[in-house]
């Protein structure tokens, strides 16, 4: 399950011996039914919101009981310069804090480099039909960052299935296997058999839930840097709770005269938590995530060139299906007006940015970032550029003068000192605990 970014005093155990050996970590207890937490989450309606959270709220509470007397607020900070470049060398001192305002004394300062430091890390993967132009290059530039892995860093597998199919281990082997497993369920799937239902191996696009779920079960108190890579086009935004009324009007817009039918399905499939919810959940976390986008890019672009982009974006995608199909496209293309395809085109834009937007609002939470994958050659270039991040990173934390268990959100600032130029990259705030 997931705690708070307030750690306990174990924590400050570990970090202590880890220096003094290089045995490899204990092994873990075997995370059994993963997944159940989800079925532990009830939607409140009136609310808005997600109640009774694993058990009253295990993210939001359970996570944050701490002693007082040695808590401690710990966050991974990238610092770059104008150009860009992470900034290497900086030491304690470097480093200014601040909490709602309040000056605050570092209390412990790591490097993101250091190997006795051990990195707990979930590769979330999608494998569903629409991630398949990206599966190969994927695995494989997962591959690579598995051989940077140190002997002490845990790495697990997770797919869109909400399932587990690698608990945590230092096997690099097995991590490797596991992956050459999604390649063997992808194959003799294609877009097209995708598309029509005919390709039942891949992946259910449950990405936000087997999100929800690693948070929820997948990370201890012992674990001293958790990390989630999150691969995803982010296709279940669709199906997150959502109020009924927000739910029929979307039907209505889409599919006049249909809303009642496609509300049923929608109530069927529907998660117990919204994009609000899970973003709480990853705000009260201690994890910090990288998301990586799979698809064209359209956040961020003029209309224009988002329209331009997805008309050959379209063309690509047609010209992977059979001669006839082709043929027929083509021909119904000729005969209509040239409003129908520009607004289908609009409305396919419009849906991709909102799960673009959706996608790319996860990993600032935590200080983390995100990447789009427009072409599949890209991989190997992100997922270096994930290890790289998580080396040049320095682990800075602090005892919080403010004692109060109060709940609430509290804002947090780290500067590097008499250089403003630098940007420091980190969470922004965390949550007090509640008890």
């Amino acid at each position: 399950m997931p705690r708070s970014i307030v750690t306990t005093l174990v924590i400050l155990t570990l970090l202590a011996s880890s220096f003094a050996q290089s045995t490899p970590p204990p092994k873990r207890k075997k995370i059994k039914d993963f997944g159940s937490s989800l079925r532990r989450l009830k939607w409140d309606p009136e609310k808005k919101t997600v109640v009774n959270l694993n058990d009253d709220s295990k993210i939001a509470d359970e996570g944050d009981v701490i002693r007082i007397d040695t808590s401690l607020v710990s966050c991974e900070l990238l610092v770059v310069d104008q150009k860009g470049q992470a900034v290497s060398g900086l030491t304690a001192e470097d480093f200014a804090i601040t909490e709602d305002g309040a000056p605050q004394t570092v209390g412990h300062f790591l490097k993101g480099d250091n190997v006795d430091v051990p990195r707990t890390i979930v590769l979330i993967i999608d494998y569903s039909g629409s991630q398949l132009p990206f599966i190969k290059e994927s695995v494989a530039a997962a591959k690579v960052l598995i051989d940077k892995l140190g002997p002490k860093d845990l790495m697990a597998i997770v797919t869109d299935d909400v399932e587990m199919i690698q608990e945590f281990t230092t096997d690099k082997k097995k991590l490797k296997s596991k992956l050459d497993s999604l390649l063997d369920r992808t194959k003799g799937s294609s877009l097209f058999a995708a598309g029509f239902g005919g390709a039942q191996q891949l992946g259910r696009s449950k990405q936000y839930s087997a999100l929800m779920a690693t948070l929820n079960e997948a990370f201890t108190d012992e674990d001293i840097r958790p990390i989630i890579i999150f691969q995803t086009d982010g296709d279940e935004l669709g199906f997150l709770r959502r109020p009924v009324e927000e739910a029929m009007k979307d039907a209505d817009a889409e599919e006049p005269g249909q809303s009642q039918l496609r509300l049923k399905w929608l109530q069927k499939e529907m998660t117990e938590f919204s994009l609000e919810d899970l973003y709480r959940a990853v705000e009260k976390s201690r994890t910090t995530v990288y998301t990586v986008i799979p698809g064209i890019k359209y956040l961020g672009l003029p209309p224009k060139e988002q329209w331009e982009k997805s008309l050959v974006e379209e063309d690509v995608r047609i010209a992977s299906l059979p001669k006839e199909l082709r043929a027929k496209i083509k021909e119904r293309r000729e005969k209509e007006d040239p409003g129908v395809l520009l607004r289908q085109v609009k409305r396919r834009v419009n849906i991709t940015l909102q799960l673009q937007t959706a996608l790319a609002g996860v990993a600032p939470l935590t200080g983390g970032w995100t990447e789009f994958l427009e072409v599949p050659e890209q991989a190997d270039a992100i997922y270096s550029r994930i290890f790289s991040d998580i080396n040049q990173r320095y682990i800075v934390g602090y005892y919080p003068t403010n004692k109060e268990r109060d709940g609430k959100r509290r804002k947090i600032e780290f500067v590097v000192k008499g250089h403003p130029e630098y940007q420091v990259y980190g969470r922004r705030s965390y949550f007090a605990p509640k008890f």
